[in-house]
């Protein structure tokens, strides 16, 4: 199984959209531990929408799509319709 996941930081008042084929949590956990990257900036990353996916490709056409928007209002509209 493969996930298209946003995190949001509110430290930041930033999202980050991102694909992986682990658990969630365990992708989360990678981003709150010490490294280096654009994730490293805040340590309050929580995971706000995800997606499954069958194949890696998909998840990553859709982190592609999502990012392609540039729109922080669209994104927010994503996951406010996602949440009912």
């Amino acid at each position: 199984m493969f996930f298209c996941y946003i995190l949001y930081s509110y430290t930041l008042d930033q999202f980050y959209i991102g694909h992986c084929s682990e658990e969630l949590n365990e992708r989360l956990r990678k981003h709150l531990s010490n490294h280096k990257g654009f994730t490293s900036r805040a340590k309050d990353w929580i995971i706000v929408y995800s997606e499954t996916f069958n194949d890696k490709s998909s998840a990553y056409k859709r982190e592609r799509e999502i990012k392609a928007w540039k729109s922080k209002k669209k994104i927010e509209q994503l996951i406010k319709s996602s949440t009912g």
